[in-house]
């Protein structure tokens, strides 16, 4: 396959405590095509939860990030597209949740618990396409479990409903995040719809994504914990569809880049929320790396960001050395 079939959109998918703005600005530099925010309930938005409202902020340095709602009353999702999504001028796309499948989530018939209700489904299709002009998609999953699987069904509702294109995890909600995401099952959504279908699921390098772009002939790929703590991997894929070849970052650039992630989260965040937040963080981004777990049980016993830095540069020289 040449270079050129494998030049897809890439996309950073919505991660609950991940994918915020410091986040989401650093993986635009290095490359994705379209973020999002985190999952934003519509029935918060619609109570005016204050906790909810910080999680649809975008900065404006933001030129590719969008909005991902999750909720299952229709009436409440028409109210909130008017009065809280259209009027936000900087997003172009607003990705609807019918995949997550977080028992807090489900439990309220939201998320992958949707899939069990097509008609319901649909009914949520058509009210975000009637009531939005900006570009609307939905993230679903392969079913709730083995014996019901509905993604083609799901996948046709969406795009009779005019819904602009559509996410495919290739797990079940019974799966969450174990075994091994079915991408044959997404190569057999994209033959059966015309609308554009984006892969999601097991894309941790450069490999994965020449394989699952060849294997699905998706139109895009989205990263979610491949990018977590490696938003390298971004430009990876860029610089391969360019070039044929890619870099990985040097442990020192890997640090650099984990310095400059605190910074920017700084400017947006309290120092006590950025220092709590950052740890996972920490740990993600420091998998593998030499004497990293001292590194990460110093970090995560200090409350100071300028003595987070000290450690942080002393680590970096000790790579060097």
């Amino acid at each position: 396959m040449k270079e050129q079939a494998l030049d897809k959109q890439i996309m950073l998918a919505p991660l609950a405590g991940v994918t915020d703005v410091s986040f989401r600005l650093i993986c635009e530099n290095y490359g994705a095509d379209k973020t999002f925010t985190e999952m934003v309930s519509c029935k918060a938005l619609n109570y005016e939860n204050r906790k909810t409202e910080d999680l649809i902020f975008i900065a404006d340095e933001e030129k590719k990030c969008n909005i991902q709602l999750f909720g299952s009353d229709p009436k409440i999702i028409k109210k909130v597209l008017k009065e809280k999504i259209n009027p936000i001028e900087n997003i172009t796309d607003i990705s609807f949740n019918m995949g997550c499948p977080v028992p807090k989530v489900t439990k309220n018939g939201e998320g992958a618990a949707l899939m069990a209700k097509p008609d319901l489904v649909r009914q949520i299709c058509e009210t975000l396409v009637d009531n939005t002009d900006k570009k609307v998609n939905i993230k679903f999953r392969l079913g709730l479990d083995e014996k019901s699987k509905n993604y083609i069904q799901i996948g046709k509702i969406a795009q009779s409903a005019g819904i602009a294109y559509v996410i495919l995890h290739g797990r079940t909600k019974e799966q969450m995040y174990t075994g091994k995401a079915c991408w044959q099952a997404i190569k057999e959504l994209k033959d059966a719809l015309n609308i554009p279908v984006i892969a999601n699921g097991d894309v941790f390098s450069v490999e994965d994504y020449i394989e699952i772009i060849k294997l699905t002939g998706a139109d895009g790929v989205m990263l979610a914990r491949g990018a977590m703590g490696n938003p390298f991997l971004f430009k990876e894929i860029k610089d391969y569809i360019k070039t044929g070849t890619y870099k990985k970052p040097t442990p020192q650039e890997i640090i650099d880049q984990l310095i400059d992630h605190y910074k920017l989260a700084l400017k947006y965040k309290r120092e006590d929320l950025v220092i709590s937040q950052m740890r996972k963080q920490v740990s993600w981004y420091t998998k593998g790396l030499k004497n990293s777990s001292k590194l990460r049980q110093k970090v995560n016993t200090l409350n100071n960001k300028d003595q987070i830095f000290d450690t942080l540069y002393k680590y970096k020289d000790s790579l060097e050395g």
